[in-house]
């Protein structure tokens, strides 16, 4: 009851954890975004080269290991527009409506890397080189699919745009995001 806000009847007091995780999200927002800061274009350089992006393998210094915890979290609340492919992963992130893996599950079983990025998977000269062969009849459909909608959308040079539900990163909305709402029933005071 402490850290609700008053409007919902708690008392208010900030939430010192969930303060500290969205204001950790911001760099990661930064981080996605490219923004032009020394600390980006370092960690970008010294642990995602050709192409790699972050996921589940916690590398890097301890500060750097606080903000990948919360890799999920910032995904779960951003969608990216998709410029040059190079932040985002093609099968598990938000880029098309919904990640790739839900509009094309069989496909996804026969993928051979499920951790690549939408420009390598862009990059491809055989996109069938991607996946386990024989693909099923379904897989197959799929594959087709998929190679039509790579054909027709084109990347540019520009870096990709996360964008959060609320568009820009705020801070503020992030908390109110972390802590949740709840509904809370009001005591009236009967005279």
């Amino acid at each position: 009851m402490v850290c609700i806000p008053k409007e919902e009847g708690g008392l208010g007091v900030i939430n010192l954890q969930k303060q500290n995780e969205a204001l950790l999200l911001k760099n990661q927002d930064k981080f996605f975004n490219k923004k032009d800061i020394p600390w980006m274009s370092l960690v970008w350089e010294k642990h995602y080269p050709n192409g790699k992006l972050p996921n589940h393998s916690k590398k890097g210094s301890y500060w750097w290991k606080d903000i990948l915890k919360l890799l999920e979290c910032y995904k779960s609340f951003s969608a990216v527009q998709i410029q040059n492919g190079q932040s985002c992963f093609f099968w598990m992130d938000k880029w098309n409506q919904q990640p790739m893996l839900s509009e094309n599950p069989e496909l996804y079983s026969f993928a051979k890397r499920r951790s690549i990025s939408v420009c390598m998977m862009f990059n491809q000269q055989h996109l069938e080189d991607q996946f386990s062969l024989p693909l099923s009849t379904e897989a197959f459909e799929q594959l087709q699919l998929v190679q039509s909608f790579i054909n027709h959308f084109p990347l540019t040079e520009q870096n990709d745009s996360w964008k959060s539900n609320w568009g820009n990163f705020s801070i503020s909305k992030t908390y109110k995001f972390l802590i949740g709402r709840r509904h809370v029933h009001q005591v009236y005071k009967w005279l």
